[in-house]
């Protein structure tokens, strides 16, 4: 599987299970995309998450549905929904295995979330995607997967990763400022990319950032002005 970022912003996701993980998969959309998520009963995550979002059909609302579908009534759900994404998360394998067909069979991704990518002699469908964990320090973001096959592994790596990346936010827009700015004053392309190099390698850099990011600015100022002077 190859890793991607996909934008929800004014789409749908459609998640069938309100337990903890369905709970765990619609906070993750409810930021950007319109979650849809039937059930026949919800985490109370889930309720805080409804209660706290947008209006009811709006991005970046959670909207519950209290019903109990059957595999032959899911396929319906999608249709209804229109979802770019569907997430299967009861505890019924059967239901999962009608989401994850009726996704399939419709053109749209899905995200199955008891079948493991070990447990698949033949491998994942083709619009089958994991939702990896991550770590973001904005606008940097990392993600996490081990296929599936390991969720405490995913967690653990979070968590190391967590702190290697703090600071690195404050980087990137110091370093696209930077870029353009060269670019702006008629750089050359090789001389830019080696000074952005540099700048990101610093160590004072870095440690300038933690200060704030005038000091970051002073001590990338220094950093470049080295590189175009050699």
């Amino acid at each position: 599987m190859i890793p991607l970022y996909h934008d929800f912003d004014g789409e749908a996701v459609l998640v069938f299970g309100g337990g903890a993980v369905g709970s765990r998969k619609a906070s993750r959309f409810a930021d950007e995309a319109r979650v849809v998520v039937v059930s026949p009963a919800f985490d109370d995550r889930l309720g805080d998450l409804a209660e706290g979002g947008a209006a009811e059909g709006d991005a970046g609302s959670v909207e519950l549905v209290r019903a109990a579908p059957d595999p032959d009534a899911v396929r319906g759900w999608i249709d209804r929904v229109d979802p770019a994404l569907v997430v299967a998360a009861t505890d019924d394998a059967a239901v999962n295995a009608a989401a994850e067909a009726g996704a399939l069979d419709a053109g749209v991704l899905v995200n199955r979330t008891d079948v493991s990518a070990a447990d698949r002699s033949g491998g994942r469908g083709a619009r089958s995607v994991v939702v990896p964990a991550t770590v973001e320090d904005d606008p940097v973001r990392v993600a996490l997967s081990t296929g599936g096959a390991s969720p405490a592994l995913a967690k653990a790596l979070r968590e190391r990763i967590e702190a290697e990346i703090d600071g690195a936010g404050a980087m990137a827009e110091l370093s696209g400022t930077l870029r353009a700015e060269l670019k702006d004053r008629g750089v050359a392309p090789e001389k830019r990319r080696e000074a952005i190099r540099r700048v990101v390698r610093s160590e004072g850099v870095w440690k300038g950032l933690q200060k704030g990011d005038s000091y970051g600015r002073q001590e990338a100022d220094s950093v470049i002005e080295e590189v175009l002077t050699r």
